[in-house]
């Protein structure tokens, strides 16, 4: 097949699954990508490269998309071009010049009409340039911004740059995390910009939740037959979450200082992942079918016993000057949690994330429970795991034992192993960011948080923020490139967490 074939379908394929505010009418008018916060890290670091990779793969084309490049800072479309330029990777010069040559720049405050109504104008010279039928064309705005400016950026926009009518085309908002601090500022976010905006043209990332691994959760759980049985309080003894950075804040301290690991990473990210673990089984794979059954797990989650978490900080995260010298911010946390509910009754969910200490990983790791009349007498060895590893070296494996060859009948600890870097060695994953933007565009908002879900997710972690912010809880110092502390460790063997003795697991070389 030629690649101009190809193209072709790839397109009609982009066509057809994609999903209009307007049901009755197909898309057929051009796409105008906004990128708020044009100049920032955020924009320039993930933002743009995933627009390149979409780009290039063929999902994005000069005949009908062209994007825009907002923010404040005063520079001309070619000064944008070259900072962008550095961060667009893994392909041929050609081709990074053409992408670049679809951004054009427009500078403006984020609180005043006279630059959305600049943005709103060079957008429409755009359309009318592509032969777009008014309230045909497709305005998607991404917020790289600080969330602080979020509500002024949504006024200036319902005010200046709404598609004018509803002919298949749309108005579309991607906001980053973190949305709020706790759940009154949260909810106070999430009311100024509903005034705005209708739940369906809001989309809220969380880019976990567009990692390979995570999406083939559901996969894995609910389209093979093996697991259904075992995927449950009588046979699992509990499940572990797991974020973990070999590094420190490195000159981000002032801005972590004002969340922390339990807003940064425990909140959204880990709790996004127990969701897709301890589901029910949606009606379909509709967008809101699944969300519905995300949102009753985050409900049946019970009150955290502050006698189940433990907190850290590295020693040395206050020397950051930006960092305030008696700061009570942990960088590290371990905490228990419990669902009520018949599948989950008794099943430990151990939230893990750290910075600065011994390896960097993200993990899914699933322990069952002993083998009951264990006639092999193994069990010192360690239970079966079933571990999904989201970060680094994606794999999927089941810990499980063996005999070990030769003449004896001893047993030992090996693995099934599925290791993508060695089974798709021809396949790129994604980056997180190409497929949620894709999704964006599609109208797919399976895999974007969900105001109600939000909400939950809030009312499960507010008190224990408190308690933090308060100083009622006290962090205990580990020392950089350890496991953090000790006291984590006990509190995953109360836990009934059981650790495995003389096995490692080895990503497989290539």
């Amino acid at each position: 097949m030629g690649s101009g074939q190809w193209l072709v379908e790839k397109r009609a394929t982009f066509r057809s699954d994609s999903f209009s505010d307007n049901d009755n009418a197909p898309e057929t008018g051009c796409l105008s990508i906004v990128v708020l916060g044009a100049s920032g890290d955020l924009a320039k670091k993930k933002t743009f490269p995933a627009l390149f990779n979409l780009y290039r793969q063929g999902f994005l084309t000069s005949n009908d998309v062209h994007i825009f490049g907002y923010a404040r800072t005063k520079i001309s479309d070619d000064q944008l071009r070259s900072r962008i330029r550095g961060y667009l990777t893994g392909s041929k010069e050609e081709e990074v010049s053409d992408f670049l040559q679809l951004i054009k720049y427009v500078s403006g405050t984020y609180d005043t009409e006279e630059g959305f109504q600049l943005l709103d104008k060079e957008i429409s010279e755009h359309e009318f340039s592509k032969g777009s039928v008014e309230g045909s064309s497709r305005r998607l705005f991404y917020f790289a911004l600080p969330p602080s400016v979020y509500p002024s950026v949504c006024r200036m926009i319902k005010r200046c740059c709404m598609n004018k009518s509803d002919l298949g085309g749309w108005t579309r908002i991607v906001v980053e995390k973190p949305f709020g601090k706790d759940l009154d500022s949260s909810e106070e976010l999430s009311t100024q910009i509903g005034e705005l905006f209708d739940e369906s043209q809001i989309y809220r990332i969380d880019h976990y939740l567009g990692k390979e691994l995570v999406q083939n959760l559901l996969v894995l759980r609910f389209a093979n037959r093996f697991f259904l049985p075992l995927w449950n309080r009588d046979n699992i003894a509990n499940v572990q979450i797991v974020f973990r950075e070999d590094f420190g804040t490195e000159g981000r301290g002032g801005y972590f200082d004002e969340y922390g690991i339990v807003r940064d990473i425990i909140q959204n990210h880990l709790l996004q992942v127990l969701c897709l673990v301890a589901m029910e089984k949606p009606v379909s794979l509709k967008p809101e079918h699944i969300r519905d059954e995300k949102v009753k797990v985050l409900q049946s989650v019970l009150p955290i016993n502050y006698d189940e978490v433990v907190l850290g900080q590295y020693d040395g995260y206050r020397d950051d000057p930006t960092v305030p010298d008696h700061s009570n911010t942990p960088t590290f946390a371990t905490m228990v949690l419990h669902i009520h509910n018949e599948r989950w009754e008794g099943v430990p969910f151990i939230l893990k994330a750290g910075k600065a200490l011994s390896s960097r990983k993200a993990e899914i790791r699933v322990q069952f429970k002993d083998v009951p009349g264990d006639i092999y007498k193994c069990q010192r060895q360690g239970r079966n795991e079933f571990v999904i590893r989201l970060q680094p070296s994606e794999a999927i494996y089941m810990k499980l034992t063996v005999k070990q060859p030769g003449l004896e009948m001893s047993t030992v600890q090996s693995e099934l192993d599925l290791s993508y870097g060695q089974r798709y060695q021809n396949i790129t994953i994604p980056e997180a960011y190409e497929r949620l933007i894709l999704d964006t565009i599609r109208g797919d908002q399976q895999h974007f948080v969900r105001r109600d879900e939000l909400k939950a997710a809030w009312q499960i972690f507010t008190p224990l923020l408190h308690s933090i912010d308060n100083g009622e809880l006290k962090p205990q110092i580990y020392k950089p490139g350890s496991r953090g502390p000790a006291e984590a460790d006990e509190l995953l063997a109360k836990a009934g967490y059981v650790q495995t003795h003389g096995y490692i697991w080895i990503p497989p070389t290539l």
